[in-house]
């Protein structure tokens, strides 16, 4: 058996929320389906077990994350909801089709990803990393459970303190649904 990286962040996807194909969503609060937030929740729990991790979550209060979360506290396990770990807030883009969003406007987003506001009204990509390193400078040396969202995911592992690790334009897909990612200082 492994154990944690101390100071480390587990960080699973919410499942598929129940009519996001096609849209642009961020704070655009979906369902999801019970059975695949109960799926999840089985296998954090499984995790948990094989890798002697603590039976505590956090999650985004949006409720694709925190219905994995219910779950979990339903099993016995301490649920945390924390607004930091939301997804991006994608402005007047949030709910709305992709292809009903002018593409000349997400293209002048994506040439400076870092401090351009989607839709003019969002969140900035630096605003969201910054509130993805206040969670973890918060959480410190222990290990965390976390059931978030994939641009919170990309942002915590591609943007610094003020720098985009990528290439502008050349932003990540978001991890699959139900996946997991380790971050750590570990």
């Amino acid at each position: 058996m492994r154990g944690p990286i101390p100071g480390s962040l587990w960080v699973w996807r919410h499942p598929k929320a129940i009519g996001a194909a096609g849209r642009c969503i961020g704070r655009c609060d979906l369902a999801v389906d019970p059975r695949k937030a109960r799926r999840l929740a089985h296998r954090i729990r499984a995790a948990a077990r094989r890798n002697g991790l603590p039976r505590e979550v956090w999650t985004s209060p949006l409720t694709r994350a925190v219905e994995v979360g219910r779950w979990l506290r339903r099993w016995g396990w301490v649920h945390h909801v924390d607004a930091r770990l939301a997804e991006l807030d994608f402005g007047a883009w949030d709910g709305r089709p992709w292809d009903r969003i002018a593409w000349a406007e997400v293209e002048a987003w994506q040439r400076d990803l870092l401090h351009s506001r989607p839709a003019g009204d969002g969140e900035t990509l630096a605003e969201l990393a910054a509130r993805a390193q206040a969670f973890a400078r918060e959480r410190g040396p222990q290990v965390t459970l976390v059931v978030g969202h994939g641009g919170w995911m990309n942002a915590a592992r591609h943007v610094t303190p003020g720098v985009l690790r990528i290439e502008p334009g050349h932003w990540p897909s978001p991890p699959r649904h139900g996946s997991l990612i380790r971050l750590g200082s570990g």
